[in-house]
């Protein structure tokens, strides 16, 4: 598949800033973050604007992006409206979250943060289930890839929360859910990769025609001179050599790297400890830019055994 990066920075833009607001939103009322108006708001104004960004930078990947709005009306069979419905009313219990942080209402604030929360894992299993809800392409439809939207959300929203904390002095319990993400990131997306791997096509130009029994199948010619659409978005293809070194840079600077600062932070303490969990987080979102890359340049859908006869 063609990456189209306002997809890739939508994934990874929106799935860090609910990652952030589900933190923020979880563990404010349980105290285990700095509990200041400030340190709130911070938090919260970042994760809303890496969501809106995200979500904006989607519809340049429309048609029409003045008929956005029509991506919501088929919440009914569609993952992608489920998704736009889920978005928007994350922006309600967030923005009345907000509002009680600014008025200092401790009540209201635990209530629409934990409704804030939840929203945001709602968003996220949608945008997860947009891409394994399509049969056509098999490293899309596993079941790896829903959990791995997830915890490569709470991983980022965790690095950027460890960052913030850092800044406040107090950050402990954040780096921990930053180095428990990671850690599980990187397990994820190996066996992710292993498994997508060693798994055979699921459809065969013999599987499409039947007529494997007479042995192996090939067009005569091709099916036109010129390319296509189809070519252009569903032939996309990286070399080997080159993805295992992209997913080597997702590895090491993407989940690794952040690992090792975030355990470095803890033993430095003071603004050093908040200087290493900020390049923690860029390291965090810089590799996750390139796994989400990866996700769309791996993929390959069924059609293009049409024009390829392999």
């Amino acid at each position: 598949m063609n990456p189209a990066p306002s997809i890739v920075f939508f994934t990874t833009a929106s799935g860090a800033g609910y990652g952030l607001l589900f933190w923020l939103g979880l563990l404010r009322p349980l105290g285990l973050v700095p509990g200041g108006q400030g340190f709130g708001l911070t938090a919260l104004v970042l994760a809303l604007v890496l969501v809106t960004a995200g979500l904006l930078s989607s519809t340049a990947h429309l048609g029409n992006p003045r008929r956005a709005w029509r991506a919501v009306s088929q919440w009914r069979s569609s993952w992608l409206s489920r998704e736009g419905v889920a978005a928007l009313a994350t922006y309600v219990p967030a923005g009345i979250f907000g509002l009680a942080l600014l008025t200092d209402r401790p009540g209201l604030a635990a209530a629409m943060g934990l409704l804030a929360a939840a929203g945001a894992v709602a968003t996220v299993y949608c945008t997860g289930m947009i891409y394994a809800s399509l049969p056509p392409i098999r490293q899309w439809h596993h079941p790896l890839v829903v959990p791995g939207y997830l915890v490569l959300s709470a991983f980022s929203g965790a690095a950027l929360l460890a960052m913030l904390c850092g800044f406040w002095g107090d950050g402990v319990v954040a780096v921990v859910l930053a180095l428990l993400g990671g850690g599980a990131a990187l397990v994820l997306k190996r066996a992710y990769w292993r498994a997508i791997d060693a798994a055979p096509p699921e459809a065969t130009v013999e599987s499409a025609t039947s007529l494997g029994f007479i042995g192996k199948v090939r067009p005569l010619e091709p099916p036109h001179t010129e390319t296509n659409y189809l070519l252009r978005e569903m032939g996309f293809r990286i070399a080997r050599k080159h993805a295992a070194r992209l997913r080597h840079i997702t590895l090491l600077a993407g989940f690794a790297a952040p690992m090792l600062l975030a355990l470095l932070a803890l033993l430095l303490g003071g603004g050093l400890a908040a200087a290493a969990l900020t390049l923690a987080a860029v390291l965090a979102l810089g590799g996750l830019l390139v796994e989400r890359w990866l996700m769309f340049a791996e993929a390959t859908h069924t059609v293009t055994l049409y024009y390829s006869g392999n």
